[in-house]
């Protein structure tokens, strides 16, 4: 079997069982009663930064026994659309099997993606989620998927595909976009960018947000991915999107003059 093996246990987040279980029981928030989602925006930072934004927006969903997984890639390895199709990720938690009949559906909808493990295999930005999905639902399979373009009728084609496999699954999907928002700015100042792009998310308005990154450079890493995940999910109907937390580095470091922000979201 493909095992995935972490990659940034004891990094990003802790790399023994316990102690991973314990900052996860820090990071989502108790008595939160979870609702039906369709997609989800969750910062991918280390936990100490945005493991409470990350916490407090999965906390606000149901995460049902179907993730997909969307995420950006920072390596610049693989394929542009890079799906993990058989076997299975490994955390400090155990192993999250991927979901086979999502990954092979997907790849049949959509020929922009690919399978190929290469683009996976450094890449944090979707590690980051599993242990959340993990302990919130420990019988969850995944759809891992690595976006490494920005190419608007690739990610148009990707969200669209991604619906016709959420609609024929024949049980519930949820699609995490992961995404941290502006990098090594003011906190002010991305603040202000984050609220521009935030937006165009709650307006579940895709192109928008695109053009509103490039406009206003904007270095959020996930917006590919996030894109992709709003075409999907106004396919699939979604009226919604509220906005669970903002924070950013700063309120960890006490240095606001240099902040990357995260920002939890929760489309319904």
């Amino acid at each position: 079997m493909n095992v995935r093996p972490p990659a940034v246990a004891g990094q990003f987040y802790p790399g023994t069982r316990g102690s991973l279980l314990a900052v996860l029981d820090r990071c989502i928030p108790a008595g939160v009663k979870p609702g039906k989602a369709i997609g989800l925006v969750c910062p991918h930072a280390g936990y100490l930064y945005s493991g409470a934004t990350a916490g407090a927006t999965f906390a606000r969903a149901t995460v049902p026994d179907r993730v997909a997984v969307l995420a950006p890639n920072h390596t610049a390895i693989g394929r542009p659309i890079a799906v993990w199709a058989q076997g299975a990720w490994e955390t400090p938690l155990g192993q999250v099997p991927v979901d086979e009949e999502l990954a092979g559906a997907l790849l049949r909808r959509c020929p922009e993606a690919e399978a190929d493990r290469m683009a996976h295999l450094r890449e944090h930005s979707l590690e980051v989620q599993l242990p959340f999905i993990q302990r919130l639902n420990p019988a969850a399979r995944i759809l891992p998927v690595c976006i490494g373009t920005h190419e608007e009728r690739a990610l148009q084609a990707l969200g669209d595909a991604l619906a016709e496999v959420v609609r024929g699954a024949g049980s519930e999907v949820l699609i995490v976009a992961s995404s941290d928002m502006t990098h090594y700015e003011p906190a002010q100042t991305a603040r202000a960018q984050d609220d521009l792009a935030i937006a165009r998310i709650q307006a579940l308005d895709p192109e928008g947000l695109l053009s509103t990154v490039r406009k206003h450079g904007i270095t959020m890493c996930g917006a590919a991915p996030v894109a992709a995940m709003l075409w999907a999910a106004k396919s699939l109907e979604a009226t919604r999107c509220e906005l669970v937390d903002y924070a950013h580095s700063g309120m960890v470091t006490g240095d606001d003059s240099e902040v990357v922000g995260y920002a939890g979201l929760i489309v319904s």
